[in-house]
């Protein structure tokens, strides 16, 4: 039966649209299992309630009743598939109370029947079913084929309707508002037409041919390469008004590319071999990408995004050398399979206002860059029909992750008054910015600005922050093509340090590994986020770890603001470990005649563990801060980078709230301060709670940092640990949003409550 359903499988892949697919089903189905009839029938998405089940293939029923038999909820066999939502195997189906005779089908000489439903992330989509005229039982084996086979196909299924396909199979009008979810790479929305990414060059569409000349073929390529490096040149040049220097690398690296042998020898060579050019990249593209390919860690895959990336900007002069520039309209949402930063760089900046991929994650280059750019972003889209979002009406929800196709005027109208009073509310609060946040009763709460690109430097001090509460140091190692040296690190942080003197700059060491890979240092793992990660990595290298902590140490120099955090700290001998490597690194720098001062140094409170530690291990460092986006996840077991389970990682959890009071507790009782700088500390109404946890300081993106301001500004602590004590009660994450909420807007801010609720 294995070997059966993976043919199957392989065969519904390989269909062109849907009705293709669930023609081959049915027939398959039916000529394995020697039955009489296999049937699909999918939720009516036409119908006003979306219940009803219509007949979308048959083998052994009349061919006539195809798209015409229809069942409301609950009705027949197949609505009580459908109700149950679980296997229902009878052997006289006629016997049932629920049986429902169509004569247009032509099913009365059929008694045995065994339906199982199609469900897709708890959504049902329809019903898969067997008949046969004798009278029985199907076995477990059946049963368990067709429950099988059934998973397999919602995938399919949901792909096509999202794509229109079951729409366009009636000869409907194609849906509105279609909704699709994938991860938030880059806060805000933005509403435009979808240009697809290379729609022209599909490196695996590309036949194998023999060459008229092997020399011309090889001369094409060579101007193919040339074509693209002048490309790329003039890609950097464009994008030196909105990066800085260091974050252009990415762009060094592609040209690093263009000149190695694994790329263009070998493409020689194939073509040498009696391949034309087109396929001797795709042969070769398909070689260095396929290592990659294989491995778990998400980082690593985009390595092999960036090759394919410029495999396709090759063939797409190799095809068509003649074609004119892209016409990109003034407001261009980008899609793509697998966008890349130079995707993003190609489009003119004043004309980009969002970006969507069907892979990648937070930590992607694109979802970076479009950070950096103020540009929304969702990433890791799995159900993406990218092939029909070209000059689509698009809504991209870069805070929640979702992407809407073909809005109705309604939605759209909806989105665009959200544009206009973040706009509004944007300015409003510009003043407020600059001022500090006090809450009524008279505390004041710093508001510190997350960093981790030089570009972020300059918008962070013009934004009223109090200082950089986490810079992510990772992002320089991830740019590059190899592990920077301490000189340039040392300028590196130099360069964010000396802005803000005094105020207080948080350098968080190396935290690779998880969701953050270096290229130049592959770790592969079956579970990465539980495995060799953050302090683990650095404490097992201290050759790498101590140039950090020089480079930071020297940067320092002649500064009084330099804080240095450690991540991922689970146990007590770790932190004494990086202490001790924190102490040799100043030692050396005063034995070669550097002045170095200690700094502070700091925790992060991001495994579970160290919650149940606040105390012991805030009595050995000068603060805590709590990264709440890792510590959520460990907590509630959920990837956070998974669509899958995305609805399930939620900040309101009573578990988290409990966490954070008992590191906040510790941390107190040691007589040391506490702040968060992960996602809710951006939340509005997670700040209430965080106020009421007498969190010392918040840490939040620059696009953030007006409107935290402005809840802090708006309640006093006594308020915000009476509305605390009532969550502490509460089971439910959704009651504790919805008091919190209601809560804002009793306080005036209503504003900031959830796009979710627009």
């Amino acid at each position: 039966m294995l070997d059966v359903l993976r043919r199957i499988v392989l065969e519904v892949s390989a269909a062109n649209n849907l009705t293709e697919a669930l023609e081959i089903i049915v027939r398959r189905v039916r000529q394995e299992l020697q039955i009489d009839v296999c049937s699909v029938y999918l939720r009516d998405t036409a119908s006003e309630s979306q219940q009803q089940m219509l007949l979308m293939a048959s083998e052994g029923l009349n061919p006539e009743s195809i798209g015409q038999v229809a069942m409301k909820a609950g009705e027949g066999l197949v609505g009580l598939v459908a109700e149950r939502a679980e296997p229902v195997n009878l052997e006289n189906a006629p016997d049932h109370p629920r049986f429902k005779y169509f004569p247009e089908t032509g099913e009365e000489r059929f008694h045995a029947f065994l339906g199982v439903p199609i469900v897709h992330h708890r959504r049902l989509l329809g019903v898969l079913v067997v008949q046969q005229r004798e009278r029985r039982s199907f076995d477990d084996e059946h049963v368990a084929f067709l429950i099988t086979l059934a998973a397999q196909l919602a995938g399919a299924i949901s792909h096509a309707e999202l794509s229109g396909e079951v729409s366009n199979h009636r000869g409907q009008i194609k849906q509105e508002n279609l909704q699709i979810s994938g991860i938030a790479g880059s806060p805000g929305v933005a509403v435009g037409k979808g240009v697809v990414a290379y729609t022209l060059a599909d490196l695996d569409s590309v036949p194998d041919k023999a060459p008229d000349s092997i020399k011309a073929e090889e001369a094409a390529f060579k101007r193919a390469v040339a074509s693209v490096q002048a490309e790329l040149d003039e890609i950097k040049q464009r994008m030196t008004a909105v990066l800085p220097a260091g974050e252009q690398l990415l762009f060094d690296a592609y040209a690093m590319m263009l000149r190695g042998d694994s790329l263009i020898k070998r493409t020689i060579d194939h073509i040498h071999s009696g391949n034309w050019a087109p396929a001797a990249l795709r042969d070769t593209v398909r070689e260095n990408t396929r290592a990659f390919d294989e491995m778990e860690d998400p980082y690593l895959r985009e390595r092999a995004a960036d090759v394919r990336d410029i495999g396709r900007r090759i063939l797409k002069h190799l095809q068509a050398p003649s074609i004119a520039e892209e016409k990109f309209p003034e407001r261009t949402i980008l899609v793509g399979e697998d966008l890349t930063a130079t995707h993003l760089a190609e489009v003119p900046p004043e004309r980009l206002v969002g970006v969507v991929s069907s892979r990648g994650t937070g930590s992607s280059h694109v979802a970076i860059l479009a950070r950096a750019m103020g540009i929304p972003a969702v990433m890791g889209v799995e159900d993406l029909p990218v092939g029909r979002l070209e000059d689509r009406e698009l809504v991209v929800d870069g805070y929640r992750g979702t992407l809407y196709v073909q809005p109705s005027p309604e939605l759209l109208e909806a989105f665009k008054h959200l544009q206009e009073e973040e706009r509004e509310l944007t300015e409003g609060l510009r003043e407020l910015a600059q001022e500090p946040a006090i809450t009524t009763d008279g505390i004041e709460v710093p508001v510190y600005a997350n960093s981790g690109l030089l570009a972020d430097i300059q918008p962070s001090l013009q934004s009223g922050a109090d200082g950089i509460g986490l810079y992510r140091t990772e992002v320089p190692f991830m740019i590059r093509e190899r592990f920077p040296g301490e000189g340039e690190q040392s300028r590196i942080y130099r360069d964010v340090l000396e802005p803000f003197d005094p105020k207080p700059v948080i350098l968080r060491t190396l935290d690779v590994g998880g969701d953050k890979a270096l290229p130049y240092f592959p770790v592969v793992e079956d579970n990465p986020f539980l495995g060799w990660r953050g302090i683990r990595i650095t404490l097992d290298h201290p050759e790498i770890f101590l140039t950090q902590l020089r480079a930071m140490l020297r940067a320092s120099v002649g500064l009084s603001n330099l804080h240095i955090m450690f991540p991922m700290i689970g146990a007590l001998s770790e932190l004494k470990g990086a202490l001790q490597l924190l102490q040799r690194a100043r030692d050396e720098l005063l034995d070669e005649g550097y002045a170095v001062d200690m700094p502070k140094v700091g925790v992060m409170v991001e495994v579970p563990s160290a919650v149940y530690l606040a105390e012991t291990l805030a009595r050995r460092v000068d603060f805590l801060s709590v990264g709440t986006n890792d510590l959520v996840q460990y907590l509630l077991a959920v990837d956070r980078n998974n669509p899958r389970v995305a609805a399930l990682y939620d900040g309101m959890h009573p578990a988290v709230l409990h966490a954070l009071k008992q590191a906040a507790e510790g941390a107190h009782r040691a007589g040391k301060s506490i702040s968060v700088c992960g996602e809710m500390a951006a939340d509005p109404a997670a700040v209430i709670l965080l106020l009421g946890l007498e969190i010392d300081a918040l840490s939040v993106s620059v696009a953030s940092l007006a409107r935290i301001k402005w809840v802090i500004r708006s309640f006093s602590r006594e308020r915000a640990k009476e509305l605390l004590d009532q969550c502490l009660t509460m089971e439910e994450p959704v009651a504790i949003r919805a008091l919190l909420d209601n809560a804002l807007v009793q306080a005036g801010l209503g504003g900031l409550v959830r796009a979710g609720k627009n």
